[in-house]
């Protein structure tokens, strides 16, 4: 017996969810189907959440750490594992109990259950279900992927489902890679007092953003005394007597690095093997991402895809937006598809990194001329108080118009700073209207204005 429903979302996390939730004010027979261990998502289980609520306790630790520097006698401040693993523990418990008692109302199908598609329209669950759908979202997500690197398969070796699990502290740790998951991991542990190593494969960590921005990050680290490699050549992990041994190339010399632990922060791999894609005719791209088109329509129209596996970008709030508008879009609700020259990426790091719209490089390949401006923050009256001197913020503007392209912001509380730039991209601001907003003083905010005028006053002598 095949069970019909109007749409079906297979996977319970951001894309799904919010695909599932949309659907539901235009059908009363929408399903979610989802058989991990715990319901919830990435983003809220080990992702999103749990990372931040444990990498802003590391930065308040950090801070009395430094009262010296403000003026304060604090004997002693250090971590208390357990107490941070069980306020890491209450804050997701908010976030899943809302998910899951939604999730459970009544108002879905909830399958607890993994599927893959036997044809166009119908899967097969694990417990030999067949369900047939109007439409599906595939929204599946991702999981953390293992390089050809000798040793790499050891069942010992962490990821970050590992770091975010600590109740203990632990006495060493190497951290491989150099991406937003390796570098947030690899500064919590260094400030919560783990001896830290971090090794990365490129000449910079964060190699996705501007190279100078990735310097700041990277000379932060390294102030605060994490061991940091760039511009290195894996050759294998290896156990020891007392925990693991990495070898690697750095510069054509063979050096070595030894911790009690081992952290894969290597990448992600999308989820999409053992769907039966191909059995629903869809199509995937060279890296395993689903192949979709501007309305997140897979290669067969009545399936849509959402999130990590699919792309472009591994953001949850993309997928989330994702979700939402292939559910419009199964309903014959017209929305605008969702514009990726507006979206924002972000990096909690210390200094943290914010970037929103068109690169320089992009700007560059699209051949737009553009005028640049940018300012430090070692020069700025509240970063100065705030003892926060790393970093600078840019901004791009189109040459003709004045018109905001772009921005990239590495800065203390930069995640914040980067939404004034991020409306006036979505909304086709320029420099010259963004200058007749009242900027407050002191605030760390009011930097923006600088690059601002700056621009301003080029494309003024200029015409």
């Amino acid at each position: 017996m095949v069970k019909e429903h109007d749409f079906i979302a297979i996977g319970g996390g951001s894309g799904g969810f919010n695909a599932a939730r949309v659907a539901r004010q235009y059908s009363d027979n929408v399903a979610i189907v989802d058989g991990a261990t715990e319901l919830g998502g990435l983003c809220i289980l080990r992702g999103c959440m749990p990372s931040k609520t444990l990498i802003y306790s590391a930065e308040v630790l950090h801070l009395a750490q430094k009262g010296s520097e403000f003026g304060l006698d604090i004997p002693e401040a250090r971590v208390s594992m357990e107490k941070l693993h069980q306020r890491k523990l209450d804050t997701i418990k908010e976030f899943t109990d809302y998910r899951v008692e939604y999730m459970q109302s009544g108002k879905y199908h909830l399958y607890r259950n993994f599927a893959k598609f036997i044809s166009e329209d119908t899967v097969e669950l694990d417990n030999g279900d067949l369900l047939r759908g109007k439409y599906f979202i595939i929204a599946t997500g991702s999981y953390v992927s293992k390089p050809p690197i000798p040793g790499i398969d050891d069942s010992d070796i962490w990821t970050s489902d590992d770091i975010l699990d600590l109740a203990t502290l632990p006495e060493s740790v190497i951290v491989l890679g150099g991406g937003v998951v390796a570098c947030e991991l690899a500064q919590f542990l260094n400030r919560v007092g783990a001896k830290t190593t971090q090794i990365q494969r490129s000449p910079h960590i964060l190699k996705d953003q501007a190279p100078d921005v990735s310097e700041v990050v990277e000379t932060a680290l390294r102030d605060e005394g994490l061991d940091l490699y760039t511009g290195t050549k894996l050759q294998s992990i290896s156990r020891t007597n007392n925990g693991f041994e990495i070898v690697f190339d750095q510069d054509g010399i063979e050096k070595r690095c030894s911790a009690k632990h081992v952290v894969n922060a290597l990448g992600r791999s999308p989820a999409t093997g053992n769907l039966g894609l191909e059995e629903a005719g869809i199509e995937l791209k060279p890296n395993g991402q689903i192949v979709t088109d501007t309305y997140q329509r897979t290669t067969n129209f009545k399936i849509y895809a959402a999130g990590d596996c699919t792309g472009p970008f591994e953001i949850v709030h993309t997928a989330v937006l994702q979700g939402e508008f292939a559910a419009y879009h199964a309903f014959g609700v017209e929305k605008t598809p969702l514009n990726y020259d507006h979206m924002l990426d972000a990096v909690f790091t210390d200094p943290q990194v914010a970037r929103v719209g068109l690169t320089e490089a992009v700007l560059r390949e699209r051949e737009i001329d553009f005028v640049v401006a940018d300012y430090p923050f070692d020069d700025h009256g509240k970063s100065i108080l705030m003892e926060a001197k790393y970093g600078f913020v840019r901004v791009f503007a189109e040459k003709l118009s004045g018109r905001i392209l772009g921005a990239e912001i590495v800065s203390k509380d930069a995640v914040e700073l980067i939404h004034a730039l991020s409306v006036a991209v979505s909304n086709n601001l320029t420099a010259e209207s963004l200058l007749r907003t009242h900027w407050y003083h002191p605030t760390l905010s009011e930097i923006l204005s600088y690059p601002l005028e700056d621009i301003v006053d080029e494309l003024s002598d200029e015409t």
